[in-house]
């Protein structure tokens, strides 16, 4: 989480591009002058910021050294002020709200920030709080709303500005921006294109909310049509060959980057037997259309035109394009296949 504040005295703003997953790096590219009237602003996951919110220290290397948090360290490197550096554990801490207070906000606007924001927090800025939610409300709400989107197989998604209630991403929608999907395109991805379209939504629905009508035109959410999109564990990252290759091809663009996807395949040796069993990272794929590529047993993964073709339910075939194997770099289908020397590769 990271906060901007945009003062009255002033409209000389600090400009902090961050590369975390927390945020996306295109609000830093957002233009502010366009408004008239000057306001008091903080920004809940903006790279462009007055101040920041951030996670604690903790100790992120194999010797436990405290170090702050990528979004404080990449702030400390560009020169950003450290007593501007805010990082509670929570953000219901009392500390933190004498701080928060200090700034005098008039309107809080969160993108990212995956938790839910206490009442006293919400009771601070009188004009409220906005979030940038990426997906269409009340499709997806939660901490995953990209990655489940894509696990679905979405055609259509969007992103959406609301204002913040207690009940998490539940609030009057101002305003959404719908959007096609790709097929092949993966999370991180259409989350940096969500978070650009969203960044133009909040610079063009600022007016509205400072002159209160975008509370009179928010609408409520329909509940009856409401989804959850929890959060990703790393067990969910293996893949079973039993699925569709839909289901798979889903799976692997939804998971991209992290916790990315994963598989057993065993390796044998057609000389002696011998076979060896490995974890394969799957990193990028699409549904094999080709004519029947299948030979042998029905456990064989084949190589086909530059692509490994992996067997999988309901007579489906998935046509994998990358893959890597664990302590080595990501490679294309090619060189892995040479890699193998021979050697056959079948799924499990």
């Amino acid at each position: 989480m990271m906060v901007l504040i945009w003062s009255s005295s002033a409209m000389m703003l600090r400009r902090f591009c961050c590369f975390s997953t927390s945020a996306s790096s295109s609000f830093a590219s957002a233009p502010l002058s366009s408004l008239n009237k000057k306001r008091r602003l903080v920004f809940l996951g903006s790279p462009q910021v007055a101040a920041i919110v951030t996670q604690p220290p903790s100790g992120r290397d194999r010797g436990r050294k405290i170090t702050p948090s990528p979004v404080a360290q990449r702030a400390l490197d560009k020169g950003f002020p450290s007593d501007l550096i805010f990082t509670p554990v929570k953000a219901g801490e009392e500390s933190f709200l004498e701080n928060f207070k200090s700034l005098e906000p008039e309107l809080c606007v969160t993108a990212a920030y995956g938790n839910i924001l206490p009442s006293k927090v919400l009771k601070i800025p009188s004009l409220g709080t906005v979030n940038i939610h990426p997906s269409l409300l009340p499709l997806y709400r939660g901490a995953a709303p990209v990655q489940r989107a894509l696990e679905d197989g979405v055609k259509e998604t969007g992103v959406s500005l609301a204002f913040t209630v207690r009940q998490l991403d539940a609030g009057p929608v101002i305003s959404c921006q719908r959007i096609d999907v790709d097929d092949q395109i993966k999370a991180p991805e259409l989350l940096e294109l969500l978070f650009a379209q969203g960044s133009e939504l909040l610079l063009r629905e600022l007016p509205s909310i400072f002159d209160g009508s975008a509370k009179r035109k928010a609408e409520e959410q329909d509940e009856s049509k409401a989804t959850l999109a929890p959060k990703i564990t790393p067990k969910e990252s293996w893949l079973s060959f039993d699925q569709e290759a839909i289901t798979l091809h889903n799976k692997v663009r939804a998971f991209a980057g992290w916790p990315g996807t994963r598989a057993k395949v065993m390796i044998v040796d057609p000389q002696n037997g011998q076979s060896n069993t490995t974890e394969l990272k799957i990193i990028t794929t699409r549904v094999y259309n080709g004519a029947k590529a299948q030979s042998g047993d029905a456990d064989d993964v084949v190589f086909n035109k530059g692509s490994l073709i992996f067997p999988c339910g309901r007579q489906t075939a998935l046509e994998v394009l990358e893959v890597q194997l664990p302590g080595t770099k990501v490679v294309n289908a090619s060189a892995f296949w040479n890699g193998l020397r021979g050697q056959k590769l079948k799924r499990i």
